[in-house]
């Protein structure tokens, strides 16, 4: 097994559907704080809350979906130094 193939076997069996995972988590953060925001028009503590928990949410996606960019230009680039 050459490191090309394995590589591709630690990227596909192990990084992608961890990253998948994690994004998945924020999504579920992310429309938690939506739902919170809206459930709680009248109270300004849990609209604060909310906000928060969105906040965090699009914060995670975006870290998520960057590092998973940055992981397929690495894994490009690894494949076509080899």
């Amino acid at each position: 097994m050459d490191t090309n193939e394995l590589l591709a076997k630690i990227t596909d069996q192990i990084l992608n559907p961890l990253i998948g995972l994690v994004i998945a988590v924020a999504l579920m953060i992310f429309i938690w704080g939506v739902i919170e925001f809206i459930a709680g028009a009248a109270n300004d503590e849990k609209r604060s809350k909310g906000k928060q928990h969105m906040v965090w949410g699009v914060i995670g996606l975006f870290i998520m979906v960057s590092v998973f960019g940055i992981m397929q230009i690495l894994v490009n680039f690894w494949a076509d130094i080899r």
